[in-house]
């Protein structure tokens, strides 16, 4: 199945398949799992049958927050793969079938900071590794922010999230770090660039909260 033509003007991604004359799945683990496509690719002469392998991952959400004084909200946590403490922003994956996305990051920034928002907007919507991976990450800026106390959190942090420490950055600051390459989260970098261009327009352009994913 081909997807609409968009011609060389009309920059706006499209949806778009391969036909897929064979399947297999030679990982499945917890969080994402891996299938490798044979595919026939076209091409000017007809078409090619190639290999992709292709990682399904669940999805996730992230937040970006940003309270009165322009500071973002950032913390640390610990990822294996790349062997580094990193400065992140609050993200959770879509483990909770049916669970509204906006609903999600309310619950991130709730179980990994202790704030919550009273202003949501739909920020950005990314592809972190399209070349591998069918990952989708929507990205939330929440504003008009609120600590919540320990003792009213009806829950008990777990794991890594238990040991997080938080703290806040002026944007433009945050905006310099990302620059200098002392910041290296893809949700983190992604969405503080793009809180400090929404901000010129004074947000005018954000999606509503509940946006439909294209």
């Amino acid at each position: 199945m081909s997807g609409e033509e968009l011609g060389p003007d009309d920059v706006r991604d499209g949806p778009d398949r391969w036909k897929v004359v064979e399947s297999s799945t030679p990982f499945h683990g917890r969080v994402f799992k891996v299938r490798s496509d044979r595919v026939e690719m076209p091409r000017g002469d007809g078409t090619e049958a190639v290999t992709r392998d292709v990682i399904e991952h669940t999805g996730s959400v992230g937040v970006i927050a940003v309270d009165d004084r322009d500071r973002v909200l950032l913390l640390r946590q610990y990822r294996h793969p790349v062997a580094r403490r990193l400065w992140e922003a609050p993200a959770g994956l879509r483990d909770v079938e049916g669970e509204p996305l906006h609903k999600l990051a309310e619950r991130e920034l709730l179980e990994e900071a202790g704030y919550r928002a009273e202003r949501w907007d739909t920020l950005i919507d990314v592809f972190p590794s399209p070349g591998m991976a069918d990952e989708r990450i929507r990205i939330f800026l929440a504003r008009g922010l609120t600590e919540v106390p320990a003792d009213q959190i009806d829950f008990e942090r777990v794991h890594e999230e238990a040991d997080m420490p938080v703290v806040w950055v002026p944007l433009e600051e945050a905006v310099r770090k990302v620059f200098a390459g002392e910041l290296h989260n893809m949700i983190a970098c992604m969405g503080i660039l793009a809180v400090r261009a929404a901000r010129d327009s004074g947000f005018a352009g954000l999606r509503p909260v509940d946006a439909p994913e294209d």
